[in-house]
């Protein structure tokens, strides 16, 4: 079956290939490695001759790119493109790379659309990659400069976007922050997600919406760029 693995074993093992074209909300609590999965998931892609776009609206383009280049992965050759939406709010003057193309603020949607289209018309029409990951990490912190209609309209155009090019669309949110009309507005746009939380002293994972039942639970924590899962009991 064609599709995308997450690259985590044990959550593959239980959904099988998630179909081209999907829509993931990530969501789990402050400090629960959101970061570290989302990279990790982008990384396993990366090696499996995938394209990936990462909106980053909490870290420089750099920094992200340090984490995978920490974990043995070969920059050079990998493509990868990150909408850097933190370096011009610092004040930074840093230039646009090939890689890393920077939007003014993370309340600039429509720049930030415009470098997403960009990194799709590469990846997708110039180099005629097949599979690409969009991943935007994170909703909460555009969610704190516009309102809500705002970002569902933008993720609206994005979502379609994914399905269109018959890509896989993750999309990183903070639980707790946000009241329950917010997550049930925003939960419309997917057709699944990585639910997060707080399990005794660590955290667990389950996976929703591509099989009959939700996945059992899986404790985990990550030891490098290695998730190590065990399910919870």
């Amino acid at each position: 079956m064609s599709g995308y693995s997450l690259g985590i074993k044990e959550i593959d093992d239980q959904i099988g290939k998630i179909r081209g074209g999907s829509n993931i909300m990530m969501i789990g609590p402050p400090m629960s490695g959101k970061d570290d999965i989302i990279n990790t998931i982008i990384y396993n892609g990366v090696k499996d001759n995938n394209a990936a776009i990462v909106v980053s609206t909490r870290e420089p383009g750099e920094r992200v790119f340090n984490w995978f280049k920490e974990n043995k992965l070969d920059i050079s050759n990998a493509n990868i493109g990150i909408v850097d939406c933190v370096t011009k709010t610092l004040g930074m003057g840093a230039a646009d790379t090939e890689n890393i193309k920077r939007a003014s603020s993370p309340v600039d949607l429509t720049g930030i659309g415009v470098k997403i289209s960009q990194f799709f018309e590469q990846f997708l029409m110039k180099k005629n990659i097949l599979n690409t990951r969009l991943c935007i990490n994170s909703l909460s912190t555009i969610l704190m400069y516009s309102n809500i209609q705002t970002v569902f309209r933008f993720l609206h155009v994005f979502t379609g976007r994914v399905k269109a090019a018959n890509a896989l669309g993750i999309y990183v949110v903070e639980d707790g922050m946000h009241d329950p009309q917010t997550i049930a507005t925003l939960k419309q746009l997917f057709d699944g997600m990585i639910e997060i939380k707080e399990n005794g002293d660590g955290y667990a994972m389950r996976v929703v919406g591509f099989t009959p039942k939700p996945t059992p639970w899986f404790n985990y924590e990550m030891n490098g760029m290695n998730l190590i899962m065990q399910e919870s009991v």
